[in-house]
């Protein structure tokens, strides 16, 4: 893409309060925090949104200070790809290269995928998240999005009653398929009992048992169960670590740093034989519509 002159940039941070609760392994949500840019050469704006992850050392403050300081250089014509070097992946560049996507688009009038070269948009199958909890109070969850298709469970209680959440879980809702998160929450000595229960409730993936950087075990076990990366994966570069303990990768903008990084992520990941998953921090819909 060529530099757009003149180019001005908005930031500004935003609270959107969730319906009850989301419980992970880490604790609970109450509310979704955002990061949203605006990218504008007077006639066309262009859109992103970020979640800074406490995870991965960011907070709305960081990020924001991390936008800021690419004004400069934005105003002197800095183009998305020229993005990709001057800032690190995570949230941050996440919303500009969002951002300079829906620019693009806009200013030349053809979808955001057409410009990535991709088949036109279709309809997905997206999985609706059952937050962690005692196992009855799951099972009640569960038992209201029982007709949805798609269930992901939320796991890695540390009471070690993950078993019985699952096969509570399942018990509510026989039909659907499930997925299981546990977000780094089992450790090596539970690790093969809690897939034996995934596997017993007829869950088809698991997505980051261990801890990253502490899941060598998954390349010494027998994985009844595919096992997905999150946690321990962020952008190409953290793909070849994962040879022999993951079959599948989540990938997401806030790590990768932006859909230009996922787009080339995902092209990496399939090459060398994962499954690939596009997922999402707790975000608003201009967020989700980047994926």
């Amino acid at each position: 893409m060529p530099s757009i002159p003149h180019i001005t940039l908005k930031v500004a941070a935003e609270r959107w309060p969730i319906a009850g609760s989301f419980t992970i392994s880490r604790g609970a949500k109450t509310e979704a925090a955002v990061v949203v840019v605006e990218l504008s050469d007077g006639g066309v704006t262009g859109r992103g949104e970020c979640v800074p992850y406490a995870r991965y050392g960011e907070s709305v403050d960081s990020v924001m200070a991390a936008i800021e300081a690419m004004r400069g250089p934005l105003g002197n014509g800095l183009t998305r790809m020229a993005l990709q070097a001057a800032m690190p992946p995570g949230a941050a560049r996440n919303a500009l290269d969002c951002a300079f996507w829906d620019f693009e688009a806009k200013r030349s009038g053809r979808p955001a995928s057409e410009l990535a070269g991709l088949p036109g948009l279709r309809p997905l199958t997206t999985a609706f998240t059952i937050s962690l909890a005692d196992p009855a109070s799951m099972a009640a969850a569960s038992q209201k999005a029982a007709s949805r298709p798609l269930l992901k469970i939320k796991l890695g209680g540390s009471d070690g009653n993950d078993p019985a959440r699952i096969a509570a879980v399942r018990a509510a809702a026989p039909k659907a398929t499930l997925i299981v998160d546990a977000n780094e929450g089992w450790r090596e000595d539970n690790l093969a009992a809690h897939l034996a229960a995934c596997a017993e409730a007829g869950v088809v993936l698991v997505e980051q048992p261990l801890p990253e950087g502490r899941d060598h075990a998954l390349a010494d076990i027998e994985r009844p169960i595919p096992i997905c990366a999150d946690e321990s994966v962020h952008d190409r570069a953290s793909l070849n670590a994962l040879a022999g303990k993951y079959d599948a990768v989540n990938i997401k903008l806030d790590k990768t740093g932006g859909l230009t990084e996922a787009l080339a992520m995902a092209e990496a990941a399939t090459a060398q034989g994962f499954a690939v998953f596009a997922g999402c921090m707790v975000a608003t819909s201009l967020s989700v519509t980047s994926r």
